[in-house]
């Protein structure tokens, strides 16, 4: 395939964690990647707060919307190289069966649509969701697809997606 790699992260609601890191992924691929979001039981809307922090680093979120992955597994969905899950309830679900036969990898991240409390503690788990989505996807984006084998590959998707449990460790 020549033209971008495309990407789908999941998570369940589709509303927060994976609308950013869609954002994220187009802005840090700049061509390199097409990102796309998708929920298992979307929310029908991005979370207010998830758009907040998107405008605050100044990504775009004009096209951003929550929709179910049904969208990315008809015959004539555009054919996918990775997907992502970025909750663990998105990960333990049944997925389709995606056209292209991507790649997938499981980079767990605490909801921050979850918390409960002040809004300040709202918008510091939005915060942390998205310095952890944008780490993630640096790396990501930072790897030389070509010079690896699909085995390596794997294993560096799967170590992307280990970053935030070591950090916690220490």
């Amino acid at each position: 395939m020549t033209g971008p790699k495309r990407v789908l992260i999941l998570c369940t609601g589709n509303s927060a964690r994976s609308i950013m890191g869609e954002a994220l992924l187009n802005f840090w691929g700049r061509g390199r990647f097409q990102a796309f979001s998708a929920g298992s039981h979307p929310k029908g809307q991005a979370h207010a707060l998830a758009i907040e922090v998107l405008r605050r680093n100044h990504l775009p979120t004009e096209t951003l919307r929550s929709k179910s992955w049904d969208e990315f597994a008809t015959p004539d969905a555009p054919p996918l190289d990775f997907v992502f899950t970025v909750c663990d309830r998105a990960a333990q679900e049944m997925c389709p069966i995606w056209p292209g036969q991507p790649m997938t990898a499981h980079w767990g991240i605490h909801d921050p649509a979850a918390v409960e409390g002040s809004d300040e503690e709202k918008e510091r788990a939005f915060n942390k969701a998205f310095l952890e989505l944008d780490a993630r996807l640096k790396i990501f984006t930072s790897l030389r697809l070509e010079s690896l084998d699909q085995l390596s590959l794997q294993r560096q998707l799967d170590a992307i997606g280990q970053t935030r449990r070591e950090a916690q460790r220490t």
